[in-house]
């Protein structure tokens, strides 16, 4: 069963007088493969997936795969708080040509451990071989995805990877213990790339590559080949975006940086709102001091 490592971007979501802006979003693919991105992945969070209905999603999709051409595995963001949904964005998702899928443990309704299990048990049965990745973000969720729940996940063949988007390190300890090679490990918290891969993640589900590529899939690429020093310089360097990319809820920061540098216009879905003039300034300053805008 195929998995997914390296550097990964969760892709904004252009918008153009309220529809998906197909050729500025064919352009930021074109920025990601140039900037050494091992794997695109449209219609998550930073996506803004969940405004989107499911013919947009699923649009978006097959933009990228298109645009893509096989260079590297697309992963389209699929999950919802309803199995039956998820049921069917994995299959719309596996038509228009994806090669996995990142699902959400489900908001809001809140299930239990074992609801968890079930919940992947039955979307990798209406999808079999079709590679997911389990995703636990339960500051967004309301529900954590605990390691002995993940060690049952290994049963299940078609779940191939976690996105840990918790930020914990000791989250991650407890899983490369529990999990081993049986689950491959995605920090999705650009902060502790470093770390998350030193305890054994094989990689990360990124903001800051929207607007950094380069930098990320350098740092991710250190990381692994055990460069620390070359590592520990590029995380360094990348705090101050990453801070800047999350000081109001993503994607809101991430769609004006990609408008300051000129990829597309800063247009978000309701219920965001642009980001504010005050943090608006302090990130064109960062990334100006990145050498990432235009002269």
């Amino acid at each position: 069963m195929k998995t997914f490592e390296g550097s990964m971007t969760a892709l904004a979501t252009p918008f153009r007088e309220g529809v998906l802006d197909e050729g500025a979003f064919r352009a930021l693919v074109r920025y990601q493969l140039e900037g050494g991105t091992d794997v695109l992945l449209p219609m998550g969070t930073t996506g803004e997936a969940v405004t989107l209905d499911a013919d947009e999603r699923a649009r978006a999709i097959a933009v990228v795969v298109d645009e893509v051409k096989g260079r590297v595995p697309v992963v389209a963001g699929a999950g919802s708080n309803s199995t039956k949904e998820t049921v069917d964005s994995v299959r719309r998702a596996r038509e228009v040509g994806a090669d996995g899928a990142l699902i959400v443990t489900p908001y809001y309704n809140k299930p239990t451990q074992a609801g968890l299990v079930e919940h992947f048990r039955a979307i990798a049965k209406a999808n079999p071989g079709f590679p997911l990745i389990a995703y636990n973000v339960p500051g967004r969720t309301g529900v954590d995805l605990l390691p002995e729940t993940a060690l049952r996940l290994c049963d299940i063949p078609e779940v191939v990877a976690l996105k840990e988007a918790t930020g914990n390190l000791i989250r991650a300890v407890d899983l490369v213990e529990k999990c081993g090679d049986r689950l491959t490990l995605l920090s999705g918290d650009d902060f502790t790339v470093l770390p998350f891969i030193a305890c054994g993640g094989k990689g990360v589900i990124s903001v800051s590559s929207n607007v950094a590529p380069r930098m990320m899939a350098d740092l991710v690429a250190a990381a692994r080949s055990h460069d620390i020093a070359k590592a520990r310089g590029l995380q360094v360097r990348m705090n101050a975006l990453h801070r800047l990319l999350f000081v109001e809820s993503n994607p809101i920061p991430v769609k004006w940086a990609l408008h300051l540098m000129g990829m597309f216009g800063p247009e978000l879905r309701l219920p965001l709102v642009p980001l504010g003039d005050a943090n608006a300034a302090k990130l064109k300053d960062e990334l100006a001091g990145l050498g990432l805008l235009k002269a």
